[in-house]
């Protein structure tokens, strides 16, 4: 009798404790994505264990920071800092080359708690253009500044200057080739983002990218357009997006998202689903997704392509990484 109401014990102290952890409070989550697009069947395991180590990395490097009470601001804009200088992602070095030859690199960063923002666009020069587009948001009256102006305002504020081709590695230069030989088609995949819940329960964003492989005429994508491929609200989610920019600007993508979650009641991972699939499927523009994370530490991954490099980690001590569609290494830290 004795032993048998030991195990019942037991058994409900078990009971207790996985309830517990299922409806534990999430103080901080953070989510990455290093761009979506076509595996094409052709990425090695190698390739990959690189990809799932610069991600796990990264999002190691946030942890940190938000474990030890850091704002959601300085998290986001530090570890779109590391995948810039990450060669793996088409961000700072690594960026797609122009089909003039040339990178011009787009960032934006937006704060949830009070919806400030930055933005710069086409700068070919500044080493990390997440650095110059918080500098956007911090130290000027303006949201989103382009080019020659953008270049001058980072080297007034003392950023770093790089010349531009200190973004290129052998890769790019081979894609560059097939691209301009006609041997390969534009595109988008690579662009970095870091969305992020802190301690202190706001929101932020940071989104970087070199754009689409031979891109003409100063074209810009999503990533620097507010509202587009970048947003964050406190009252709903922060969210940053990868894939081709032209469709995600036509849609307001990540407003879109914050949106339905605000007016119309959606959960994070139901408004995602909403506008990736039901409007975004139809116009014909697959080849991205979105990562965010909601007021609560929810975070969404939604994407209709082959590949997302992304990876997240909460408070709970759930983390993971994932390339391929429904391929995920889910891992819980003790």
């Amino acid at each position: 009798m004795l032993k048998k109401s030991f195990f019942l014990i037991l058994l409900a102290f078990l009971v207790i404790s996985c309830i517990e952890s299922r409806y534990q409070k999430v103080e901080w989550a953070i989510v990455i994505h290093g761009g979506a697009g076509s595996s094409s069947g052709n990425m090695s395991d190698q390739k990959k264990l690189e990809y799932e180590s610069s991600l796990l990395e990264a999002t190691e490097l946030g942890s940190k920071m938000l474990a030890q009470g850091a704002t959601a601001l300085d998290v986001v804009e530090a570890v779109v800092v590391y995948m810039e200088d990450c060669p793996l992602f088409n961000a700072g070095k690594g960026a797609v080359k122009t089909i003039e030859g040339i990178h011009e690199l787009d960032a934006a960063i937006m704060d949830g708690s009070n919806l400030k923002a930055g933005a710069i666009a086409g700068v070919k020069e500044i080493k990390n253009p997440i650095k110059a587009a918080r500098l956007v948001m911090d130290s000027s009256a303006h949201v989103f500044l382009i080019g020659e102006g953008a270049s001058f305002f980072a080297k007034l504020k003392g950023l770093e200057m790089v010349d531009n081709s200190y973004f290129s590695t052998e890769s790019r230069e081979e894609q560059y080739k097939k691209v301009v030989e006609g041997r390969e088609a534009g595109d988008p995949r690579g662009t970095v983002g870091c969305a992020v819940k802190d301690k202190h329960g706001n929101l932020a964003v940071a989104t970087s990218t070199g754009g689409m492989s031979g891109k003409k005429w100063g074209r810009v994508g999503d990533v620097p357009v507010i509202g587009a491929g970048t947003y964050a609200n406190n009252s709903s989610a922060a969210i940053s997006g990868t894939g081709h920019g032209e469709y995600w600007i036509r849609r307001v993508v990540a407003f879109d998202i914050s949106a339905l979650m605000e007016y119309k009641g959606l959960s994070l991972q139901e408004a995602a689903q909403e506008v990736i699939f039901k409007k975004i499927d139809p116009m014909g523009g697959s080849g991205g997704g979105i990562i965010a994370v909601d007021k609560e530490g929810n975070i969404s991954m939604e994407f209709n392509t082959d590949l997302m490099h992304r990876a997240w980690a909460k408070s709970t001590g759930e983390y993971g990484v994932g390339i391929l569609k429904g391929e995920e290494k889910r891992f819980i830290k003790h």
